[in-house]
């Protein structure tokens, strides 16, 4: 059976910001994230993208621009020898309320239910309190990274039971756990 491992995007895979990720330009990987990626593949892990991306209900980006950052990123990642299996993401504004943004489970569950695998123990790797407590909502397994939002997660005393600066660094753990 192939081990999954879910990652959030900005923060995680590439750098942040705070006025949104709008255009393919404006993506930019991580030191070593799309190598990261490439040795969870190498490793037989399937690797999935969750991400929060209200930039869209904002008005910020259409889903045209969605996908053409996707395909950078998807084609980037080939490019080192990896392989993303799935990209899911939640288009809504927080005020919205809806079950798939992150800190809800949402994402998680469809991803269950499109997989047809148990979440219990999955590792879901954020760089933010939202990312780790959609993990522990369908007892998932979180880890944060430093990187993006990581740290400043880490100071305001998320009880965090995985911490890695980066994610490379989280792929060598988990790769090394099999």
């Amino acid at each position: 059976m192939t081990k999954v491992v879910v990652l959030d995007r900005d923060g995680v895979i590439n750098a942040d910001s705070p006025d949104y990720i709008k255009s393919a330009s404006e993506w930019t990987a991580l030191p070593h994230s799309l190598e990261a990626i490439a040795k969870f593949s190498r490793a037989g892990f399937a690797v999935i993208v969750a991400s929060n991306q209200s930039g869209l209900g904002r008005g910020l980006f259409d889903l045209d621009a969605l996908e053409e950052i996707h395909q950078k990123m998807l084609g980037e990642v080939r490019l080192c020898g990896g392989e993303i299996s799935a990209i899911y993401f939640c288009p809504h504004r927080p005020d919205e309320n809806c079950e798939c943004r992150k800190p809800l489970p949402g994402l998680l569950q469809q991803i269950s239910r499109d997989r047809k695998i148990s979440m219990q123990g999955v590792p879901v790797i954020g760089d933010s309190a939202r990312d780790l407590d959609a993990a522990r909502a369908i007892g998932a397994r979180p880890i944060l990274v430093l990187t993006g939002n990581g740290k400043k997660t880490l100071a305001s005393g998320d009880p965090v039971t995985e911490v890695f600066e980066n994610l490379d660094q989280a792929a060598n753990a988990l790769i090394s756990e099999r």
